[in-house]
């Protein structure tokens, strides 16, 4: 059986963002299970530039990872209650590429709130464009204790999260991936 592709979406281009650790984290944690292969995907290193899905505003690179993708992981921060307006930016790029397929959230702040708003936002979104959102988000609070200056984990209880996060996010794409091969629909 060949391994699930599970690209993780890091979800901010801001400079100093600390949830580059997290994402880092989650695709490093990822890539230990077995049967999955992550990949980082960092907006900062795609050309969007300009909203919407139009054909001259895609990055081909990243439509390869979408259309390859079997599911998706995104870790965006919290930015003012909502998730960083980069992310909406990269993920309305594309939309053929999303559907029937599950996402799972990780959220990051600096507060005691873990990103929950953020991904409570973004739920609507991602389901408007054909995604199934998994139950079992990862919050990172205070993301400044959680990782060092130079992105090392502090706690490893989040390890044991994240893997959670995949067990749902593995089964979800089991069964889509099933479903795409198998089922008729409209969009494939």
């Amino acid at each position: 059986m060949t391994d699930l592709f599970i690209p993780v979406i890091a979800g901010t281009t801001r400079q100093a963002r600390k949830s580059i650790h997290a994402a880092k984290l989650v695709a490093e944690v990822g890539n230990k299970i077995d049967g999955i292969k992550t990949l980082l995907v960092d907006p900062l290193d795609f050309n969007i530039k300009y909203d919407g899905n139009d054909e001259s505003n895609k990055d081909p690179r990243y439509s390869k990872i979408t259309k390859k993708a079997d599911g998706f992981f995104i870790v965006l921060p919290e930015y003012n209650h909502g998730y960083p307006g980069g992310l909406k930016k990269l993920l309305d790029s594309e939309l053929k590429n999303y559907i029937h397929k599950p996402v799972a959230f990780g959220g990051a702040s600096a507060g005691p709130w873990g990103g929950v708003r953020a991904i409570e936002s973004l739920v609507p979104i991602v389901r408007e464009m054909g995604m199934v959102a998994t139950f079992t988000d990862v919050q990172f609070p205070f993301i400044g204790k959680i990782f060092d200056e130079k992105g090392k984990l502090q706690d490893n209880a989040y390890i044991g999260r994240i893997e959670k996060a995949f067990k749902e996010l593995i089964w979800m794409t089991k069964a889509l991936k099933w479903g795409r091969k198998n089922l008729e629909s409209e969009y494939h």
